[in-house]
Protein backbone atom coordinates (compact mmCIF):
# COMPACT_ATOMS: atom_id res chain seq x y z
CA UNK A 1 0.00 0.00 0.00
CA UNK A 2 2.76 2.19 0.69
CA UNK A 3 4.51 1.22 -2.47
CA UNK A 4 1.08 2.12 -4.13
CA UNK A 5 0.69 5.64 -2.78
CA UNK A 6 4.43 6.63 -3.30
CA UNK A 7 4.05 6.03 -7.00
CA UNK A 8 0.91 7.88 -6.99
CA UNK A 9 2.31 11.11 -5.53
CA UNK A 10 4.23 11.99 -8.76
CA UNK A 11 0.97 12.13 -10.80
CA UNK A 12 -0.95 13.49 -8.07
CA UNK A 13 1.63 16.77 -7.73
CA UNK A 14 1.68 16.84 -11.35
CA UNK A 15 -2.10 16.86 -11.78
CA UNK A 16 -2.18 19.80 -9.39
CA UNK A 17 0.64 21.83 -11.30
CA UNK A 18 -1.46 21.86 -14.12
CA UNK A 19 -4.11 25.03 -15.50
CA UNK A 20 -7.55 23.76 -14.21
CA UNK A 21 -8.88 27.01 -16.51
CA UNK A 22 -6.95 25.78 -19.35
CA UNK A 23 -7.77 22.23 -19.38
CA UNK A 24 -11.73 22.93 -19.02
CA UNK A 25 -11.71 24.68 -21.96
CA UNK A 26 -9.92 22.69 -23.94
CA UNK A 27 -12.15 20.04 -22.99
CA UNK A 28 -14.82 21.95 -24.51
CA UNK A 29 -13.68 23.20 -27.64
CA UNK A 30 -13.03 18.82 -27.57
CA UNK A 31 -16.51 18.46 -26.57
CA UNK A 32 -17.63 20.73 -29.56
CA UNK A 33 -15.79 19.03 -31.99
CA UNK A 34 -17.20 15.37 -31.01
CA UNK A 35 -20.61 16.45 -31.14
CA UNK A 36 -20.17 19.93 -33.80
CA UNK A 37 -16.64 20.23 -35.54
CA UNK A 38 -17.97 22.34 -38.61
CA UNK A 39 -18.64 24.84 -36.10
CA UNK A 40 -15.41 24.74 -33.45
CA UNK A 41 -13.45 27.26 -36.12
CA UNK A 42 -15.97 29.81 -36.00
CA UNK A 43 -16.34 29.63 -31.72
CA UNK A 44 -12.44 30.24 -31.98
CA UNK A 45 -12.63 32.77 -34.04
CA UNK A 46 -15.53 34.31 -32.20
CA UNK A 47 -13.51 33.80 -29.14
CA UNK A 48 -10.47 35.39 -30.32
CA UNK A 49 -11.80 38.86 -31.64
CA UNK A 50 -13.72 39.55 -28.48
CA UNK A 51 -10.33 39.00 -26.61
CA UNK A 52 -8.39 40.88 -29.16
CA UNK A 53 -11.27 44.00 -28.20
CA UNK A 54 -10.52 43.79 -24.84
CA UNK A 55 -6.74 43.31 -24.75
CA UNK A 56 -6.34 47.06 -24.55
CA UNK A 57 -8.42 47.39 -21.51
CA UNK A 58 -6.56 44.56 -20.37
CA UNK A 59 -3.24 45.96 -20.99
CA UNK A 60 -4.56 49.09 -18.83
CA UNK A 61 -5.90 47.17 -15.62
CA UNK A 62 -2.42 45.05 -15.55
CA UNK A 63 -0.14 48.02 -15.82
CA UNK A 64 -2.71 49.98 -12.98
CA UNK A 65 -2.25 46.78 -10.63
CA UNK A 66 1.91 46.84 -11.30
CA UNK A 67 1.97 50.40 -10.68
CA UNK A 68 -0.04 49.79 -7.51
CA UNK A 69 1.77 46.53 -6.17
CA UNK A 70 5.28 48.33 -6.79
CA UNK A 71 4.72 51.82 -5.69
CA UNK A 72 3.04 50.63 -2.02
CA UNK A 73 -0.23 52.71 -2.66
CA UNK A 74 -1.85 50.23 -0.98
CA UNK A 75 -0.70 51.82 2.02
CA UNK A 76 -3.25 54.79 1.55
CA UNK A 77 -5.70 52.78 2.40
CA UNK A 78 -4.77 52.21 5.59
CA UNK A 79 -5.87 55.99 6.49
CA UNK A 80 -9.25 55.25 5.97
CA UNK A 81 -10.20 53.43 9.01
CA UNK A 82 -9.23 56.39 11.63
CA UNK A 83 -11.44 58.45 13.23
CA UNK A 84 -15.10 58.84 13.27
CA UNK A 85 -16.93 55.93 12.88
CA UNK A 86 -19.17 58.02 10.38
CA UNK A 87 -16.45 58.78 8.25
CA UNK A 88 -14.74 55.21 8.29
CA UNK A 89 -17.66 53.31 7.24
CA UNK A 90 -17.65 56.65 4.05
CA UNK A 91 -14.19 55.63 3.56
CA UNK A 92 -14.46 52.44 3.83
CA UNK A 93 -17.29 51.66 1.61
CA UNK A 94 -15.61 53.84 -0.98
CA UNK A 95 -11.74 52.40 -0.83
CA UNK A 96 -13.22 48.88 -0.68
CA UNK A 97 -15.05 49.88 -4.10
CA UNK A 98 -11.83 50.90 -5.72
CA UNK A 99 -8.89 48.99 -3.90
CA UNK A 100 -6.78 46.25 -5.85
CA UNK A 101 -7.47 43.64 -3.29
CA UNK A 102 -7.92 39.91 -3.82
CA UNK A 103 -9.42 37.75 -1.78
CA UNK A 104 -6.88 36.41 -0.29
CA UNK A 105 -5.67 40.03 1.02
CA UNK A 106 -8.90 40.36 2.34
CA UNK A 107 -8.07 38.32 5.26
CA UNK A 108 -5.52 39.44 7.35
CA UNK A 109 -5.95 42.91 5.94
CA UNK A 110 -9.48 42.46 7.76
CA UNK A 111 -8.13 40.25 10.62
CA UNK A 112 -5.52 43.21 11.16
CA UNK A 113 -8.22 46.29 11.18
CA UNK A 114 -10.56 44.44 13.72
CA UNK A 115 -8.06 43.28 16.04
CA UNK A 116 -6.58 47.02 16.11
CA UNK A 117 -9.85 47.73 17.25
CA UNK A 118 -11.53 48.93 13.98
CA UNK A 119 -15.42 49.13 14.21
CA UNK A 120 -17.51 45.94 12.16
CA UNK A 121 -19.74 48.89 10.49
CA UNK A 122 -16.29 50.36 8.47
CA UNK A 123 -15.19 46.78 7.86
CA UNK A 124 -18.27 45.51 6.78
CA UNK A 125 -19.03 48.56 4.29
CA UNK A 126 -14.97 47.55 2.95
CA UNK A 127 -16.12 43.71 2.69
CA UNK A 128 -19.51 43.92 0.33
CA UNK A 129 -17.66 46.95 -2.00
CA UNK A 130 -14.08 45.47 -1.92
CA UNK A 131 -15.29 42.36 -4.37
CA UNK A 132 -17.10 44.07 -6.75
CA UNK A 133 -15.28 46.49 -8.24
CA UNK A 134 -11.34 47.43 -8.49
CA UNK A 135 -9.07 49.20 -10.97
CA UNK A 136 -8.80 46.05 -13.03
CA UNK A 137 -12.60 44.86 -13.10
CA UNK A 138 -13.44 48.35 -13.94
CA UNK A 139 -11.50 48.63 -17.29
CA UNK A 140 -12.62 44.78 -18.30
CA UNK A 141 -16.31 45.80 -17.55
CA UNK A 142 -16.04 48.95 -19.20
CA UNK A 143 -14.68 47.04 -22.09
CA UNK A 144 -16.45 44.01 -21.77
CA UNK A 145 -19.97 45.20 -21.67
CA UNK A 146 -19.98 49.37 -21.41
CA UNK A 147 -18.78 52.13 -19.71
CA UNK A 148 -22.25 53.22 -18.67
CA UNK A 149 -22.53 49.58 -17.08
CA UNK A 150 -19.38 49.94 -15.22
CA UNK A 151 -20.01 53.40 -13.87
CA UNK A 152 -22.82 52.23 -12.60
CA UNK A 153 -21.42 48.94 -10.92
CA UNK A 154 -19.03 50.99 -9.01
CA UNK A 155 -21.95 53.20 -7.92
CA UNK A 156 -23.95 50.40 -6.53
CA UNK A 157 -20.77 48.95 -4.79
CA UNK A 158 -19.67 51.90 -2.64
CA UNK A 159 -24.04 52.53 -2.06
CA UNK A 160 -23.96 48.43 -1.18
CA UNK A 161 -21.21 49.62 1.70
CA UNK A 162 -22.91 52.25 2.92
CA UNK A 163 -25.60 50.75 3.61
CA UNK A 164 -24.32 47.73 5.29
CA UNK A 165 -22.12 49.69 7.26
CA UNK A 166 -25.00 51.90 8.55
CA UNK A 167 -26.89 48.96 9.52
CA UNK A 168 -24.62 47.59 11.20
CA UNK A 169 -23.68 51.04 13.17
CA UNK A 170 -27.17 51.63 13.88
CA UNK A 171 -27.71 47.69 15.14
CA UNK A 172 -24.43 47.49 16.99
CA UNK A 173 -26.27 46.61 20.28
CA UNK A 174 -28.39 44.06 18.84
CA UNK A 175 -27.74 40.29 19.20
CA UNK A 176 -27.21 39.57 15.87
CA UNK A 177 -23.87 42.19 15.87
CA UNK A 178 -22.93 41.52 19.36
CA UNK A 179 -19.62 40.52 19.99
CA UNK A 180 -18.97 39.15 16.22
CA UNK A 181 -15.75 37.65 15.69
CA UNK A 182 -15.11 34.18 16.05
CA UNK A 183 -12.94 33.35 18.93
CA UNK A 184 -9.16 32.12 17.23
CA UNK A 185 -9.91 33.87 13.23
CA UNK A 186 -8.01 32.26 10.72
CA UNK A 187 -5.75 35.70 9.13
CA UNK A 188 -3.66 33.50 6.57
CA UNK A 189 -3.61 33.98 2.75
CA UNK A 190 -2.02 33.22 -0.16
CA UNK A 191 -0.88 37.07 -0.54
CA UNK A 192 1.64 37.01 2.67
CA UNK A 193 3.76 39.96 0.70
CA UNK A 194 4.51 42.67 3.31
CA UNK A 195 3.69 45.91 2.13
CA UNK A 196 6.05 48.48 0.83
CA UNK A 197 6.67 51.88 1.91
CA UNK A 198 4.53 54.65 -0.66
CA UNK A 199 7.17 55.42 -3.35
CA UNK A 200 5.73 56.76 -6.61
CA UNK A 201 8.97 56.16 -8.60
CA UNK A 202 9.52 52.64 -7.99
CA UNK A 203 11.64 52.28 -11.32
CA UNK A 204 14.51 53.53 -9.20
CA UNK A 205 14.75 51.02 -6.97
CA UNK A 206 15.71 46.80 -8.49
CA UNK A 207 13.23 45.17 -5.90
CA UNK A 208 9.87 47.36 -7.17
CA UNK A 209 11.13 46.97 -10.84
CA UNK A 210 10.72 43.02 -9.71
CA UNK A 211 7.74 43.55 -8.17
CA UNK A 212 6.23 45.97 -10.91
CA UNK A 213 7.53 43.02 -13.71
CA UNK A 214 6.15 40.03 -11.34
CA UNK A 215 2.55 41.67 -10.80
CA UNK A 216 2.41 42.66 -14.42
CA UNK A 217 3.23 39.04 -16.12
CA UNK A 218 0.96 37.40 -12.72
CA UNK A 219 -1.83 39.41 -13.85
CA UNK A 220 -1.57 38.97 -17.34
CA UNK A 221 -1.80 35.01 -16.93
CA UNK A 222 -4.42 35.55 -14.77
CA UNK A 223 -6.68 37.70 -16.85
CA UNK A 224 -5.78 36.01 -20.05
CA UNK A 225 -6.54 32.53 -19.24
CA UNK A 226 -9.97 33.59 -17.55
CA UNK A 227 -10.93 36.27 -20.27
CA UNK A 228 -10.25 33.64 -23.11
CA UNK A 229 -12.56 30.54 -21.11
CA UNK A 230 -15.30 33.36 -20.84
CA UNK A 231 -15.18 34.57 -24.16
CA UNK A 232 -15.33 30.72 -25.23
CA UNK A 233 -18.17 30.45 -23.10
CA UNK A 234 -20.00 33.42 -24.41
CA UNK A 235 -19.73 32.64 -27.89
CA UNK A 236 -20.78 28.66 -27.32
CA UNK A 237 -23.76 30.73 -25.54
CA UNK A 238 -24.92 32.55 -28.17
CA UNK A 239 -24.39 29.64 -30.74
CA UNK A 240 -26.62 27.08 -28.79
CA UNK A 241 -28.63 29.17 -26.27
CA UNK A 242 -31.94 29.96 -27.87
CA UNK A 243 -32.26 34.05 -27.04
CA UNK A 244 -35.97 33.40 -26.80
CA UNK A 245 -35.29 31.17 -23.96
CA UNK A 246 -33.14 33.75 -22.23
CA UNK A 247 -35.59 36.68 -22.55
CA UNK A 248 -38.09 34.65 -21.57
CA UNK A 249 -36.58 33.36 -18.30
CA UNK A 250 -34.67 36.46 -17.49
CA UNK A 251 -35.89 39.45 -19.74
CA UNK A 252 -38.34 41.64 -19.95
CA UNK A 253 -39.34 44.39 -16.51
CA UNK A 254 -40.38 44.10 -13.51
CA UNK A 255 -38.90 42.39 -10.14
CA UNK A 256 -39.10 38.83 -11.16
CA UNK A 257 -35.72 38.59 -13.71
CA UNK A 258 -34.12 40.51 -10.95
CA UNK A 259 -34.88 38.67 -7.98
CA UNK A 260 -33.57 35.37 -10.03
CA UNK A 261 -30.66 36.43 -11.08
CA UNK A 262 -29.47 37.23 -8.02
CA UNK A 263 -30.84 33.96 -6.64
CA UNK A 264 -28.09 31.95 -9.39
CA UNK A 265 -25.69 34.65 -9.41
CA UNK A 266 -23.55 33.13 -6.56
CA UNK A 267 -23.61 29.62 -7.66
CA UNK A 268 -23.23 30.47 -11.88
CA UNK A 269 -20.31 33.29 -11.24
CA UNK A 270 -16.72 31.79 -11.66
CA UNK A 271 -15.13 35.21 -11.00
CA UNK A 272 -15.73 39.02 -11.78
CA UNK A 273 -13.48 39.14 -14.65
CA UNK A 274 -15.40 35.98 -16.09
CA UNK A 275 -18.34 37.04 -15.83
CA UNK A 276 -17.96 39.87 -17.99
CA UNK A 277 -18.31 38.41 -21.04
CA UNK A 278 -21.31 35.70 -20.06
CA UNK A 279 -22.90 39.17 -18.35
CA UNK A 280 -22.13 40.48 -22.38
CA UNK A 281 -23.38 37.93 -24.19
CA UNK A 282 -26.57 36.82 -22.31
CA UNK A 283 -27.46 41.00 -22.83
CA UNK A 284 -27.05 39.96 -26.62
CA UNK A 285 -29.51 37.40 -25.81
CA UNK A 286 -31.97 39.47 -24.07
CA UNK A 287 -31.17 39.39 -20.39
CA UNK A 288 -32.66 42.40 -18.75
CA UNK A 289 -30.35 45.16 -18.02
CA UNK A 290 -31.53 45.34 -14.16
CA UNK A 291 -31.30 41.33 -14.05
CA UNK A 292 -27.68 41.80 -15.59
CA UNK A 293 -26.64 44.27 -12.59
CA UNK A 294 -27.99 42.12 -9.99
CA UNK A 295 -26.40 39.48 -10.93
CA UNK A 296 -22.85 40.46 -10.90
CA UNK A 297 -23.68 42.51 -7.42
CA UNK A 298 -24.81 38.99 -5.95
CA UNK A 299 -22.60 37.14 -7.47
CA UNK A 300 -19.87 38.91 -6.34
CA UNK A 301 -19.85 39.67 -3.10
CA UNK A 302 -21.31 35.70 -2.53
CA UNK A 303 -18.67 33.79 -4.66
CA UNK A 304 -16.35 31.40 -2.49
CA UNK A 305 -13.18 33.91 -2.26
CA UNK A 306 -15.35 36.55 -0.74
CA UNK A 307 -17.61 34.52 1.11
CA UNK A 308 -14.88 32.81 2.44
CA UNK A 309 -12.60 35.94 3.60
CA UNK A 310 -15.55 37.13 5.89
CA UNK A 311 -16.48 33.06 7.29
CA UNK A 312 -12.87 33.39 8.52
CA UNK A 313 -13.52 36.37 10.89
CA UNK A 314 -16.63 36.59 12.38
CA UNK A 315 -19.62 34.16 13.39
CA UNK A 316 -22.26 32.54 11.56
CA UNK A 317 -25.01 35.17 12.05
CA UNK A 318 -22.99 37.66 10.96
CA UNK A 319 -22.17 36.30 8.24
CA UNK A 320 -25.46 35.49 7.07
CA UNK A 321 -26.39 39.23 7.19
CA UNK A 322 -23.52 39.64 5.35
CA UNK A 323 -25.10 37.43 2.87
CA UNK A 324 -28.17 39.18 3.19
CA UNK A 325 -26.95 42.72 2.26
CA UNK A 326 -25.60 41.12 -0.95
CA UNK A 327 -28.93 39.40 -1.80
CA UNK A 328 -31.00 42.66 -1.36
CA UNK A 329 -28.69 45.13 -2.09
CA UNK A 330 -28.39 43.47 -5.27
CA UNK A 331 -32.31 43.34 -6.05
CA UNK A 332 -32.46 47.08 -5.38
CA UNK A 333 -29.16 47.83 -7.91
CA UNK A 334 -31.28 46.10 -10.50
CA UNK A 335 -33.95 47.45 -10.08
CA UNK A 336 -32.70 50.99 -10.12
CA UNK A 337 -30.60 50.39 -12.92
CA UNK A 338 -33.34 48.99 -15.03
CA UNK A 339 -35.32 51.61 -13.94
CA UNK A 340 -32.24 54.21 -15.06
CA UNK A 341 -31.41 51.96 -18.94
Amino acid sequence: MTDLSASLRPIGSAWAKLDKVLLTGIAIVLIQFAFDRTAVPATLVEMLDHFWGTLPFILFAVAAIAVMKASGSERLLDGAFHGREGRMIFLGALVGGLSPFCSCQVIPFVAALLAAGAPLSAVMAFWLASPLMDPAMFAITAGGISPEFAIGKTVAAVLLGLTGGLTVKLMANTALFADPLKAQPSVGGCCSAKKLTLNWRFWQEADRRQIFGSAAWDNLVFLGKWLLFAYLLQALLIRYVPADLIATVIGGDGIGPVVLAALVGAPAYLNGYAAVPLISGLLEQGMSPGAAMAFVIAGGVSCIPAAVAVWALVKPRVFAAYLGFAFFGAILAGLAWGAYV
